[in-house]
C-alpha cells in the first residue's frame, strides 16, 4: 500500500486538492479553482511560497501525462483517474484509534452470542460509522475444534444436531433415525460426546470415533448403536460455509455515483450473490491480517463495479476464524471517514477476548 513516491511534494499536494474539490463537488478542476482553494488554505497546506497558476498548470499538466488526470478537451478542467484516488486514499491510511472509541465498538461488539450475530453487527457498526455499504464475512478455519454438541429430540424420530465449535461457529442438521429413542438418550450421548472430547480437533474426533465403534460395541452398546447412526448422518461432518452479512445498500442510491438504472441493478444483484462477495473479499483483501487494503475501481469482478472503491482489513481471531470486513463506495466517497472506520472496528474485532 506504498505511496508512489516519484511523485515531488508539490505535485502530491496539487494532487491531492484536486482529488478533494472532486469530492466536494464533482465537477472538472481548473487551476485557477486549486490557486483560490490553496489562498483560502482549504487545500494545499504548506510553507513554500505561493505557487503561481502557471505553475499549478504546469504541474497539472505533468500529472495528466502520468495518468493521474484525465481532461476532455483542451480548455476543460482535469478529472482524477482511479490512480489518482488510489494514490490519494492510500496517503491517508494513518491516524490514531481513540480509545474511548474503542471501549464503545469493543462493548458493541461483545454483545454479540454467536457468530452469526457478530458479523451481523460487525457491518452494521461499519456502515453506520461509515455511510456506506459494509460487509462482514467470519471464515472458519480449515481445522476445526469441537466445543460442544447438543442434541434435541423432535417429532417423527427426528433429531437436531447442533455442533458448536472452538471458532464459535454453530452448524445443525436435522436427520431421522430408525430406532425409538428418548431426550434422556440423546442426553447420555451428548455427555457422552462432551466429556471425553470437547477441546478436540474433529478430525481426531471421527478417528476415535470409528476406532471405539468398532472396538468397544460391547462396553457402550445403548449410547454407541444411536451414536453409530447419527455419526453415519453426518454428526460431525460440518460444511465450511463462510458466514457472510452486508448492510447498507441503500446508502448507494443516496450517494453522487455515475451509474444508470440498468448497472444499478446490475450491481445490486451481484451484491446479492455470497460467492461474489467472497470472490470480492478475497480478490482484494489479500494483505495480511491488521492491514487496511484500498482498491479503486472493482472492473475486474464485475463490469457493474468499475466505479466502486473497496477499503477494507482482514482479522486472524485466536480461534483461528478470519473475518473480513470491508467498506464498499463510489469514487467520490468520503475515504477519511471510511478509512477511520475500517481501522476503528477491525481494531476493536482483533482486541475481543476470546
Amino acid at each position: 500500500m506504498a505511496a508512489h513516491s516519484h511523485l515531488g511534494a508539490r505535485s502530491i499536494e496539487v494532487l491531492h486538492a484536486i482529488v478533494q474539490s472532486y469530492i466536494e463537488n464533482g465537477e472538472p478542476v481548473a487551476s485557477k479553482n486549486i490557486v483560490l482553494k490553496k489562498d483560502n488554505l482549504r487545500a494545499l497546506n504548506t510553507t513554500q511560497s505561493s505557487l503561481s497558476p502557471a505553475t499549478i498548470r504546469n504541474i497539472m499538466q505533468e500529472l495528466t501525462e502520468e495518468g493521474y488526470l484525465a481532461q476532455s478537451h483542451v480548455s476543460a478542467g482535469r478529472v482524477p483517474t482511479r490512480k489518482a484516488f488510489q494514490h490519494y486514499v492510500e496517503s491517508l491510511a494513518t491516524g490514531r484509534v481513540l480509545n474511548a472509541e474503542l471501549d464503545r465498538l469493543r462493548a458493541d461488539l461483545r454483545r454479540a452470542q454467536t457468530v452469526e450475530d457478530h458479523v451481523e453487527r460487525t457491518s452494521h457498526v461499519l456502515s453506520e460509522m461509515s455511510k456506506t455499504i459494509a460487509i462482514a464475512a467470519a471464515i472458519p478455519a480449515s481445522s476445526q475444534r469441537l466445543d460442544t454438541v447438543e442434541l434435541l429430540l423432535l417429532p417423527d424420530r427426528r433429531v437436531l444436531m447442533i455442533i458448536v465449535t472452538g471458532d464459535r461457529m454453530v452448524r445443525n442438521r436435522i436427520v431421522g433415525i430408525d430406532s425409538k429413542v428418548s431426550q434422556d438418550d440423546l442426553q447420555r450421548i451428548r455427555n457422552y460426546l462432551n466429556q471425553n472430547f470437547s477441546g478436540w480437533m474433529l478430525d481426531d474426533v471421527r478417528r476415535e470415533l470409528e476406532r471405539r465403534f468398532e472396538h468397544e460395541q460391547a462396553t457402550y452398546d445403548a449410547i454407541l448403536k444411536t451414536l453409530t447412526q447419527l455419526y453415519n448422518q453426518g454428526l460431525l461432518d460440518l460444511t465450511l460455509v463462510p458466514e457472510i452479512h452486508l448492510e447498507g445498500t441503500a446508502n448507494l442510491v443516496g450517494l453522487d455515483v455515475s451509474l444508470t438504472h440498468e448497472t444499478l441493478r446490475e450491481l445490486f444483484r451481484a451484491l446479492e450473490q455470497k460467492k461474489r462477495i467472497l470472490q470480492l473479499l478475497d480478490r482484494f483483501l489479500e494483505t495480511p491480517s491488521g492491514e487496511v487494503a484500498i482498491q479503486v475501481g472493482l472492473a475486474e469482478l464485475h463490469p457493474a463495479m468499475a466505479d466502486l472503491s473497496l477499503i477494507g482489513i482482514t482479522v486472524t481471531l485466536p480461534s483461528g476464524m478470519e473475518t473480513k470486513l470491508a467498506v464498499l463506495g463510489p469514487l467520490r466517497m468520503n475515504y477519511g471517514r471510511a478509512l477511520s472506520a475500517v481501522k476503528h472496528v477491525g481494531r476493536a474485532l482483533n482486541e475481543l477476548p476470546e
